[in-house]
């Protein structure tokens, strides 16, 4: 198998606890709201999404999804002119289209995982790569994460840059060690003689009935691992650029997807882009609450926000999408206006984003608070294969509501 990956080509260097009880909290505040700011203008882009990824007819539901920054300042409703060029793609297609650019651009860019060749993946990510590239370089494995992981890591050591897929999040727990114990330490542990280019990316969250064993949220597990960069897209845009710069870095990245926001669409730029994959993005620029969020609790944020508007807040929503590292100089300047933080995750409470993130900002930015750090996260249970059950274990828009108006009193 090392000569078929050596065949392939050289490597060039490229640059690179418990649920929130809100009756018990009491909130004492130096700042007033009570001039709330009027001059708000709602931008709707609420049109239906169809989120059926399954054939089974109990996941087909249509969600409504808000898919632009909702309750815009007024001054930056220009921004919504924003060019009608470029191109329309759902969020696997915008993954598929920036993997083609880099394998197009770079011929040690490779691809392996359990389906991932003439069948296409199973969110048909990679669908038509085969076909082009070969089966060498899209390359179709056994059903054995550990073996086939641990091979791209080994892969990545001789000059390659592997993108390995996981078909679902929860079966890489099959391949922590690999991950852990090579992937994340060999250029320490190596004395910097190896790099790892490797990106490791698939589905996870909480989909629709799929159980808890495919509804894992696993960004928790792999943010301990040192040497490890974990992003995490939540349109169609910057999923192909955290894409495009996964492959590009020089360090191994963990790209987590959604299963539920694949048929996302979004029009993108014709010319060709990449996201800083250390960056957060401000999703809606307010003053009276910072609420950091990722991945598909970005819609329920702000779904949440245009009812908080109406209300009279302001809230500032910022889409983390850096997992680790944090980019604490976004989120400290937002930190530092609104003074307050409502954390909206799907991950678990305890030991989860929302934890570490509420740490982070404890320790650089405590003086700037003016009431408590709320997390908001999914509850710490198994996911329930019953769908209204499923729904009361994970963060909803009304529960975020609440919350800001809690931390605003």
């Amino acid at each position: 198998m090392a000569t078929i990956f050596r065949g392939l080509g050289a490597a060039t260097a490229l640059t690179a606890s418990n649920s929130f009880d809100f009756k018990k909290l009491q909130l004492t505040s130096p700042r007033s709201f009570s001039e709330r700011k009027a001059s708000l203008l709602v931008v709707r882009s609420d049109g239906s999404r169809n989120l059926n990824l399954g054939s089974d007819s109990r996941t087909r539901r249509v969600e409504q999804l808000i898919t632009n920054a909702v309750a815009t300042k007024a001054e930056n409703s220009a921004a919504s002119s924003a060019a009608k060029s470029g191109h329309e793609l759902l969020l696997f297609e915008a993954l598929r289209e920036g993997l083609e650019e880099e394998m197009d651009r770079d011929p040690t860019v490779c691809v392996m995982g359990e389906d991932v060749g003439h069948y296409g993946g199973s969110y048909k990510v990679t669908k038509g790569l085969a076909n082009k590239y070969g089966d060498l370089r899209v390359l179709d494995t056994p059903i054995a994460e550990n073996s086939f992981t641990g091979m791209g890591i080994g892969a990545a050591m001789t000059g390659l840059r592997p993108v390995v897929e996981g078909m679902n999040m929860g079966f890489l727990l099959l391949a922590f060690n690999q991950i852990s114990n090579n992937c994340g330490m060999l250029h320490y542990t190596s004395g910097g003689q190896f790099k790892i280019p490797i990106v490791i990316r698939g589905p996870g969250g909480v989909g629709r009935q799929l159980g808890a064993e495919h509804s894992q949220r696993l960004e928790s597990y792999f943010q301990s691992i040192p040497g490890i960069q974990m992003v995490a897209c939540s349109t169609p845009y910057n999923a192909k650029g955290l894409m495009k710069a996964a492959i590009r870095s020089e360090n191994p990245v963990i790209l987590f997807e959604h299963v539920l926001l694949y048929n996302l669409k979004e029009r993108i730029p014709d010319e060709e882009y990449i996201c800083n994959l250390e960056e957060a993005e401000i999703v809606r620029p307010g003053e009276h609450v910072t609420i950091l969020t990722y991945s598909r609790m970005r819609y329920h944020v702000m779904q949440a926000a245009k009812t908080l508007v109406n209300k009279g807040y302001d809230p500032e929503v910022i889409d983390i999408r850096s997992l680790k590292p944090f980019d604490l100089y976004t989120i400290g300047n937002s930190v530092k206006k609104t003074h307050r933080v409502l954390i909206v995750e799907e991950c678990m409470r305890t030991g989860g984003i929302g934890a570490s993130l509420t740490a982070a900002i404890t320790e650089n930015f405590h003086d700037y608070l003016d009431a408590p750090i709320v997390c908001l996260s999914s509850q710490d249970v198994p996911t329930p294969y019953a769908g209204t059950l499923e729904e009361w274990t994970v963060v909803q828009p009304a529960q975020i509501v609440t919350a800001v108006e809690q931390i605003c009193q």
